[in-house]
């Protein structure tokens, strides 16, 4: 999947942007705070309909103005070309648009552009708690299974609503438990399926983690995830559902209490592992930048694999946190990868030791105060 061209209005300090990009590796440099990011959250929003750097559309909108305002041309495999556009105002919030027709939900636009993003950031998914892993796993599954995504969406709905109804109602108990009754039948269905879909990705990533790891670190160490949840996973989903609702009955009356649904994978943990140590625990902060890289990568191969569409990979300021070494066998990957790639980069980077920009097939730009340029050789 390529995006060819990129128009920002509004977005943060691009208060009129327009762009064409090249089919393989765009390089943007520029000091910080110019707007390269912005750049690249452009596209992720035109991929996932949120940005990845800020949890609210609010604060990406200019600061003197009111709404924003960004539009995308893409061409692939299975849709030879079509146009995504997104809006946001404080007043109306945001709309996403496929070729001038508006989208009845935000979540049909997830897995149209498959898209792979790298940031400092991501070291989270091995350093800090559960939700981060959580997080990524669903967005990582949903983008190559909209089943996947549609019983996520229900999952949460219903647990929600069984929230609300464990939180509001006081009367008799009895009641209550018929009330949760059509409740609980709902979780568990959905549940089931998620609990299946994740064990049977994370199984399949495992050999992808530990290709790339070997690959990035240049390290002997083995790899390794295990997948926690409320029962032993499998792919039998008639099981799975059998041990979630017995689980799910047993705690009901602490569930009442408590009020609250406490069983479920809504509280999933990933654990990481090196060489049979769990990451999160004994892990340096060389391992945890270099295993959470290798994730990312993994995720690319895993959907350059699984899908007709090669996926966007998108690398925001990562580089920063490579030795030279690194940066070159890193690099030396990203030219093999056939696919569309963003790279920013505000520190001084040799890409033209690694990267021919011929202005065709890759091209090196420059920002500056949310203006760009390509830089011609």
């Amino acid at each position: 999947m390529l995006n060819t061209h990129t128009e920002l209005l509004n977005f943060r300090n691009h208060l009129e942007t327009k762009v064409d990009w090249a089919p393989h590796l765009n390089v943007i440099t520029g000091p910080n705070g110019s707007g390269k990011t912005s750049l690249i959250d452009a596209i992720h929003y035109l991929c996932m309909s949120r940005s990845f750097v800020s949890n609210t559309d609010m604060y990406v909108v200019n600061q003197d103005e009111s709404y924003f305002m960004i539009k995308g041309h893409f061409e692939g495999q299975i849709r030879s070309e079509f146009d995504v556009s997104c809006s946001y105002s404080r007043g109306d919030g945001k709309k996403i648009f496929v070729n001038d027709s508006p989208l009845e939900r935000l979540s049909d636009l997830i897995g149209m552009v498959p898209v792979v993003t790298l940031t400092p950031d991501d070291k989270k998914l091995t350093l800090e708690g559960p939700t981060e892993r959580r997080s990524f796993i669903d967005a990582f599954i949903s983008q190559i299974s909209p089943a996947y995504l549609r019983d996520l969406i229900e999952y949460r709905r219903v647990r929600k609503q069984r929230n609300s109804l464990l939180q509001e109602y006081r009367g008799p108990v009895s009641v209550l438990e018929a009330y949760l009754e059509p409740w609980n039948v709902q979780l568990v269905e959905s549940g089931a399926r998620i609990v299946v879909k994740r064990h049977e990705v994370l199984e399949n990533l495992k050999a992808y983690l530990e290709k790339d790891y070997a690959m990035i670190s240049g390290m002997d160490l083995t790899t390794n995830l295990e997948y926690q949840t409320f029962c032993p996973p499998t792919k039998d989903v008639e099981a799975i559902e059998k041990e979630y609702y017995e689980q799910l009955e047993a705690a009901q009356p602490k569930e009442i209490e408590r009020e609250i649904t406490t069983i479920g994978p809504h509280r999933d943990e990933i654990v990481f592992y090196l060489d049979d140590f769990e990451l999160r625990r004994f892990g340096s902060q060389g391992q945890h930048r270099l295993f959470a890289l290798s994730l990312k990568l993994a995720q690319l191969h895993y959907y350059s694999d699984e899908l007709d569409d090669l996926p966007i990979l998108m690398l925001d300021d990562v580089f920063g946190d490579l030795d030279p070494r690194k940066t070159e066998i890193l690099l030396d990957a990203l030219q093999q990868h056939k696919g569309q790639i963003f790279i920013t980069s505000a520190n001084p980077v040799p890409f033209e030791d690694y990267v021919t920009f011929d202005g065709t097939n890759n091209r090196l730009y420059k920002v500056e105060a949310g203006e760009i340029n390509e830089v011609i050789r």
